[in-house]
C-alpha cells in the first residue's frame, strides 16, 4: 500500500470513527443495528491472526539465522517489555495517589461478579506459567491462546535455521505464506472504515441513551480521569522513547495511527495484530523486528492494562476507606506487572486478572462492581496504549538490529 493510499485510508478510518460516535450518541440503542458491520470486520481480522502469527514468527526467526543473535534480540525485547510495563504501573500508582479518585465513592449494594471470579479462579499465577505450553496446538489456535503458538513457532524456526540447506524449503514456504497473509491484510484494510464505524456505533448504542452513558461516567468520573491521564502520560513517554532511543521520526506515529485507531475500535490487541504488522512494514521496520517483536508484544506487552489494574486496585481500596502503605503498593506494583503479562489480548481480560491483584493485597473482590459500568469504555484506551507500546518496541529493536547486526 503506497503512502497516498495509506493517508487516504487513515482519513476514511477517522471519518468512520466520528460517524460511529455520532450515530451511537444520537441514535442510542437503534445504532446496534449496524453493529454487524463491526462484527464482520473483527471476525475477518481474527481469521487472519493465527496463520499470520505463525508464519511471521517462523520466517522472522529463520531470517535471523544465528541462534546467538536471536538470544540477544529476545533479551532486548523482553527488557523493553519489562521496563515499559514497570513504568506504566508506576504512573498508575502515582496518579491514583495524587488524584484520590476513590475517596467518597459509595460501595453500598456492590455484589461479587461471580462470572469474573470464576474465570479468575482458573487463572492464577501458576496457570499463567503453565499457559506458556499447550498440549494441543490446534486447540490453542482455536481458543486464540497465542503464547504457546509463539513459543512453538520460535522453537520450530530455530530448528529450521539449524538444519541449514535442508531447512530452507520449509523456511521459504513460511516466508511466502507471510507475504500472502500481509497482502490479505491490505485487502481487509479497505473495509476498515465501515467496520470501525459499525464497532463504534454498536459500542455506544449498546451503552444505552446519552444520558445513561453520561451518568455512568459521572459516577466514577475521577477514576476515568485518573486512568485516562495516566495513559496519556505513558503514551507520551513511549513517544519520547521512539524519538530519542529508537530514533524514529514522529511520522512513525502517524503511520501507526491506523493500527491505534483500529485497536481502539476492537478493544483487542490480538485482532489488531495483522494491521500493526502491516503498518510497521510500511514504516520500514526490519522484518526481523516486526515479525518477532509484534506477535510477542500483542500477548505479553500490556502497558495500558498494567497501568489500569494498578490504578483500579488503589481506587477500590480508597472507596472502601482502606489505606495501603508502601509495602502493599509494592505488592500491587509487582502483581499488576505479572498479571498484565497473563492478560490475553481480548476485550476486558483485564477484569479477570484484576482479581489476582486484589487478592494479593486482600482487597474485596466486590469492588470490581465499581468498574463494570466504565470498563468497556476505558478498555479501548488501554488497548490503544498497548498497541502503541508494541509498535515502539518494534522500532527500538529495529534500531538495535541496525547497530549490532547490520
Amino acid at each position: 500500500m503506497n503512502s497516498r493510499h495509506s493517508v487516504s485510508l487513515l482519513i476514511c478510518i477517522i471519518v468512520g470513527v466520528i460517524a460511529g460516535l455520532f450515530v451511537g450518541w444520537y441514535w442510542g440503542e437503534a445504532a446496534t443495528n449496524v453493529a454487524w458491520l463491526g462484527a464482520l470486520f473483527l471476525n475477518t481480522l481474527s481469521m487472519l491472526v493465527i496463520p499470520l502469527l505463525v508464519s511471521a514468527v517462523i520466517s522472522g526467526v529463520t531470517s535471523i539465522g544465528n541462534v546467538r543473535q536471536l538470544g540477544r534480540l529476545s533479551g532486548v525485547t523482553v527488557s523493553y517489555y519489562m521496563i515499559t510495563v514497570a513504568i506504566a504501573v508506576l504512573i498508575g500508582l502515582v496518579m491514583v495517589n495524587l488524584i484520590q479518585p476513590g475517596v467518597g465513592v459509595s460501595t453500598e449494594g456492590l455484589q461479587q461478579p461471580d462470572e469474573i471470579v470464576r474465570m479468575a479462579e482458573e487463572k492464577g499465577i501458576g496457570d499463567i506459567l503453565l499457559s506458556l505450553v499447550a498440549p494441543n496446538l490446534i486447540a490453542a489456535a482455536a481458543e486464540t491462546n497465542l503464547l504457546p503458538l509463539i513459543l512453538w513457532s520460535v522453537a520450530f524456526g530455530i530448528a529450521l535455521a539449524s538444519l541449514g540447506a535442508a531447512g530452507r524449503p520449509a523456511a521459504k514456504f513460511f516466508e511466502s505464506l507471510n507475504e500472502g497473509m500481509m497482502l490479505m491484510v491490505s485487502w481487509v484494510m479497505y473495509f476498515a472504515p465501515l467496520g470501525i464505524f459499525g464497532l463504534i456505533a454498536g459500542m455506544f448504542g449498546a451503552a444505552g441513551s446519552t444520558a445513561a452513558f453520561v451518568a455512568r461516567i459521572s459516577a466514577v468520573g475521577l477514576h476515568v480521569l485518573t486512568v485516562l491521564s495516566g495513559l496519556a502520560i505513558h503514551f507520551t513517554i513511549l513517544t519520547l522513547i521512539l524519538l530519542f532511543i529508537a530514533r524514529q521520526p514522529i511520522a512513525y506515529l502517524v503511520n501507526m495511527l491506523r493500527a491505534i485507531v483500529t485497536s481502539f475500535a476492537t478493544a483487542s490487541s490480538t485482532a489488531t495484530l495483522p494491521i500493526t504488522i502491516q503498518c510497521a512494514k510500511e514504516s520500514g521496520i526490519d522484518e526481523r523486528a516486526r515479525r518477532f517483536v509484534l506477535p510477542l508484544g500483542s500477548t505479553v506487552n500490556m502497558d495500558g492494562t498494567a497501568l489500569y489494574e494498578a490504578a483500579a486496585a488503589m481506587f477500590i481500596a480508597q472507596a472502601y476507606g482502606l489505606h495501603l502503605g508502601i509495602g502493599q503498593q509494592s505488592i500491587i506494583f509487582v502483581t499488576a506487572t505479572l498479571a498484565a503479562i497473563g492478560a490475553a489480548g481480548i476485550p476486558e481480560a483485564g477484569l479477570v486478572t484484576m482479581i489476582i491483584v486484589l487478592q494479593a493485597v486482600g482487597l474485596p473482590i466486590e469492588g470490581i462492581g465499581l468498574l463494570l459500568a466504565v470498563d468497556w469504555f476505558l478498555d479501548r484506551f488501554r488497548t490503544a496504549t498497548n498497541v502503541w507500546g508494541d509498535a515502539v518496541g518494534a522500532a527500538v529493536v529495529h534500531r538495535y538490529i541496525q547497530n549490532r547486526f547490520d
